[in-house]
Formats: structure tokens, sequence, C-alpha cells
């Protein structure tokens, strides 16, 4: 099989759509001080009344010892709280508090403004098939438990 041109190879493929969609997002996050990481974790726990910290970590795809730091700067910040298990003190759970869940009604509508341009420009069938197509690709790259973790995520975004 002949080696794919470079251009055209999926890596640079990848970063190429990265670079072209995630600087409308960082202008956002950067507008109420956040990072992209601290976006995701905000992201998450909107979605959760509390997530323990190792699915917090699986989802947001942040190791856990980096995840440790942006929890601690989101803890500062006030918009999250660390509520470690009364039964099992190494069980901690992270919940946004008041104040995180507040920023939630500012950002959001403008990162779905953001969304929707991306989406506008491709049609939803093009628009399933690049996230259905993408899923695949991922998990492929992390074998069967990839795909266990692919289909979990699945379910939860369903909620």
């Amino acid at each position: 099989m002949a080696t794919q041109e470079f251009s055209r190879s999926l890596p640079m493929m990848l970063y190429r759509a990265l670079d072209a969609v995630m600087p409308r997002f960082r202008k956002i996050f950067n507008e109420f001080g956040l990072t992209e990481q601290q976006w995701r974790v905000l992201r998450v726990l909107w979605e959760h009344q509390d997530i323990a910290f190792h699915e917090l970590s699986e989802i947001t795809l942040i190791p856990a010892p980096s995840l440790v730091g942006v929890v601690d700067r989101l803890s500062k910040s006030g918009l999250v709280e660390r509520r470690r298990s009364q039964s099992d003190r190494r069980n901690v759970s992270i919940l946004a508090t008041t104040k995180g869940k507040t920023l939630e009604n500012k950002v959001r509508p403008r990162v779905e403004e953001a969304y929707a341009e991306l989406r506008g420009a491709i049609s939803d069938r093009e628009w399933k098939q690049l996230i259905d197509g993408l899923d695949r690709v991922a998990a492929v790259g992390q074998g069967e438990a990839g795909t266990q973790n692919a289909d979990k995520q699945k379910q939860k975004t369903k909620r």
C-alpha cells in the first residue's frame, strides 16, 4: 500500500481541522477567563450533578495528574468544588457551584452559535457521517476498550 501524501494523511487532516475549528472556541473561552481544559471540565459538570474524579478524567480526556491542577484552578475561581465520600475518603466527586452553573448561561449560547456556524457549513448528513467516522477512528485507535468507552460516552451524552 502506498504511503498517504503527507498533507492528506489522517494526522495532518485532523490537525488542520482542529486549527480551523478551535480558534473560534478559544476566543469564547478566553472572554470568560477559561482554558480549553477548564471548559471541558465545566461542560461535563453542567451535564452531571456531580461526577467521580476518575470518571471526569476519562470523559474529558485529561490525565488525572493534570486534572488535579485544572480542578484546583476552577475551585479557586469558585466555579467547582470537591466532595469527599463519607464512606471512603479516597473517592472524590467534583461538582459545579452556583457560580459555575451561572457561567453556563453566559458561555453556552456563544458556544452554540459557534457550533451553528460550523454545522451550517455542511449538511446534516455530512455532519453525522463526520461524527460517526471520527467515533470509528477513535475506537480503532483505542482497540476494544476504546469501543466500549466510546459506547459509554455516547450513552452519557444522550442523557
